[in-house]
């Protein structure tokens, strides 16, 4: 077996491969630790000198506090908890459905609902509102956390089935036939045999579900913009009323600890499933 010679050539291009890769890396993160910088400096600090680090004896760690009492981002944080929670649960779990019954069973109609489903990928969110709005309004559940969920569910299961779907059929037919030959039902063999089977299709969903429900704005200031919905804001909404809480005196400090309140949740989640997330768009999208 004849080695790999390194020539001048592949020398300067694995120059050139590393040298953007650094480049990205440091763009990428950058942002992120200006970020954490930002949000350990007085208000007075964040445009006195922007890029340099905070001191160390003079850490404004009640920025957080501040944030978290007088900005009230305690109970926006358990909002955006409680609104995340039952958007991913049932995402994962109808989307699963739909997307196995589309994939498994064969009955008219079949690839024209899977394509009708799909058109949900490129209707624009602002296309939707004014129909949302006035349907919310009729079921009485115009702001409300259960007019909000149902309205991020059904944003969110285009994305899903589209995964999933593709993801049931890449599984062995045979594995569904022995389940029924052990005495499952449909819903057992789906829920006991095949579902697990899917677990990096829908791990990948629900990181994408918990990143989109996690910082929307737009729909959430659409839906929870009524009288007494102040009480029900999630973090995105509630970050924009910081400057009515700062009496239109922006308080940077907390701004910058509110941003860090939100991105924290995100990165912990993506940095526990990043190894699941390239595997599960992958197999969902080729084999789909």
């Amino acid at each position: 077996m004849s080695e790999q010679r390194t020539t001048p050539k592949t020398v300067m291009t694995s120059g050139v491969i590393y040298t953007l890769l650094i480049c990205y890396l440091v763009i990428t993160l950058f942002p992120m630790l200006w970020l954490f910088m930002t949000s350990l400096k007085p208000s007075g600090e964040v445009f006195d000198a922007p890029f340099a680090p905070p001191a160390v004896d003079a850490l404004a760690l009640d920025n957080f506090s501040r944030a978290w009492t007088a900005g009230s981002f305690g109970d926006y944080f358990f909002n955006s908890v409680l609104v995340t929670a039952c958007t991913v649960t049932g995402v994962v779990f109808i989307g699963a459905m739909a997307a196995y019954a589309l994939a498994r069973f064969a009955f008219p109609g079949s690839r024209a609902l899977l394509f009708y489903f799909l058109g949900g990928l490129m209707i624009p969110l602002q296309l939707a509102v004014v129909p949302l709005f006035f349907q919310l309004k009729a079921m009485g559940l115009l702001s409300s956390r259960v007019g909000l969920v149902l309205v991020y569910i059904g944003v969110g299961l285009p994305f899903a089935i589209f995964i999933l779907t593709g993801f049931f059929r890449s599984l062995p037919k045979s594995l569904h036939e022995a389940a029924l030959l052990d005495g499952c039902t449909e819903f057992g063999a789906f829920t006991r045999v095949m579902l697990p089977l899917a677990r990096p299709g829908l791990i990948t969903v629900a990181i994408f579900s918990f990143i989109g429900t996690w910082n929307e704005y737009f729909l959430a200031f659409m839906f929870l913009s009524g009288e007494g919905s102040e009480a029900l804001r999630t973090l995105p909404l509630g970050l924009a009323n910081v400057t009515i809480v700062s009496q239109y005196k922006v308080d940077w400090g907390m701004v910058f600890a509110g941003l860090v309140i939100i991105v924290i949740p995100t990165l912990i989640i993506y940095l526990l499933l990043q190894r699941h997330l390239t595997k599960g768009v992958t197999l969902g999208a080729v084999k789909g």
